[in-house]
């Protein structure tokens, strides 16, 4: 790559070198995965109420809000004769979380363990803001849309690999479904042993089969005064388009939505379907592995429903698309509470498979339209706070909604999340379309 520069042509790549780029992915969401599907129940082994649960996952939105815009910016400036841009950051940040998997079901108090959620939050993000940017440093134009999809595959396929495992430690290893001692399962562990090799193997694999382009292949495209991070935020909140103002109120009901659905969905099953209150039960072990593979199911539904979204978009509009989608999970989480068989849970989350793939893709559709193409990080970081906002609230003010009003039922809670979605569902409305 060390001639491109000279005329600023990024050429094609193959399928393989695609593959090899964005096969880092599947460690980041096989870490992601483990959190999503295992954190609240990891709470519970150590004793959490109900009502301190949002509060325990308040690391992930504030992560989210400060790591991923400084990352982005540290990265852009960044040079290194080896690593190059964005590797560095793949590197470290593999290295951190994988150190963070492991450790964390070996938390032995409710803070030990909020703590490393932390930490496990803040290096997954240190290697996913890069990842993001990746993609589009390294494939022409033409590409993008095969590099995405890759992408995509990954995020999928490693999300399917997380909510295997504890089933597969417990039915296919045969391990222990209960802890002796009374600290987290041993299959728990092992899960989590497996997430931190997977993640630090596929960024490595990444690492160190791909290259990237010198600086010198970026210099001339600096045609403005660089600014700061902090500035170029107050700028965009100065210019903010009306795209974003309208689609504010969807994020926000969308977000917390699903921030309830993460507090709570695991223990749910664990409770309302295999009827398990007990945390130390073998039925509370066979809840959590199932609601893993709740996790994995509908993220194959996702990969799926994206492959179709686009012809559907082109002939209903992407704003009726949305509306249908956000309905669609809204409803899902909703007939939770008539689900009593571990099967019929699927087709609720198929309904969560498909608002997901919608969430994760159409709201930056209606915007892209309106962002300058020179400030696309600034706006996408600024449209990022419609999102961890909503979730900050949610951690830090659903613990006396809980306790308060719902009587500490986390099936309420879901069915809470699920309505929240539909809200947000008819919200949609109020964007308009050209």
């Amino acid at each position: 790559m060390s001639d491109i520069h000279l005329n600023k042509q990024k050429p094609n790549l193959s399928s393989w070198q695609i593959w090899n780029m964005t096969f880092g992915f599947l460690g980041i969401q096989f870490g992601w995965g483990l959190q999503m599907g295992n954190m609240s129940a990891i709470y519970e082994f150590l004793g959490a109420e109900p009502d301190q649960i949002p509060f325990l996952w308040l690391a992930a939105p504030m992560t989210g809000l400060i790591v991923q815009p400084i990352i982005g910016y540290m990265s852009d400036r960044t040079w290194h004769p080896y690593f190059g841009r964005r590797r560095p950051y793949f590197l470290i940040g593999a290295i951190l979380a994988s150190v963070a998997l492991v450790v964390m079901p070996y938390s032995s108090t409710i803070w030990m363990a909020a703590g490393m959620l932390w930490v496990l939050d803040a290096s997954i993000n240190i290697s996913m803001e890069p990842t993001r940017a990746f993609v589009a440093d390294i494939l022409p134009e033409e590409q993008l849309p095969k590099g995405y999809t890759m992408q995509s595959f990954f995020i999928g396929f490693g999300a399917v690999l997380a909510a295997l495992m504890p089933w597969f430690l417990l039915n296919i290893i045969g391990m222990d479904k209960t802890s002796v001692d009374g600290s987290i399962p041993g299959y728990v562990k092992i899960s989590f042993l497996v997430g931190g090799i997977a993640f630090l193997g596929a960024m490595l694999y990444t690492v160190f089969t791909t290259k990237e382009y010198p600086p010198e292949f970026y210099e001339s495209d600096e045609n403005e005064e660089s600014i700061g991070y902090v500035q170029g935020l107050k700028i965009a909140f100065k210019n903010m388009p009306k795209s974003f103002v309208k689609l504010a109120p969807v994020q926000f009901f969308t977000w917390l939505g699903l921030f309830l659905m993460w507090f709570y969905l695991t223990v749910t099953i664990c409770e309302h379907v295999f009827g398990a209150s007990d945390p130390n039960s073998p039925l509370y072990a066979d809840g959590l592995a199932w609601a893993n593979i709740c996790f994995g199911y509908y993220s194959v539904i996702t990969f799926l429903f994206a492959l179709i979204m686009p012809s559907i978009a082109q002939k209903i509009g992407n704003v009726k698309l949305h509306f249908c989608c956000l309905i669609a999970g809204g409803l899902g989480l909703l007939s939770i509470n008539f689900v009593h068989d571990p099967y019929l849970l699927l087709l609720p989350m198929t309904g969560v498979g498909i608002a997901w793939a919608s969430i994760v893709s159409i709201p930056y559709v209606l915007i892209a339209k309106d962002i300058p193409p020179k400030q696309m990080g600034i706006f996408m970081g600024l449209f990022n706070m419609f999102i961890v906002l909503p979730e900050i609230i949610a951690a830090l003010g659903f613990g006396w909604v809980m306790s308060q009003l719902l009587g500490n039922n986390r099936l309420y809670g879901v069915m809470l999340g699920g309505l929240l979605l539909i809200i947000a569902a008819f919200l949609t409305f109020r964007v308009k379309e050209d």
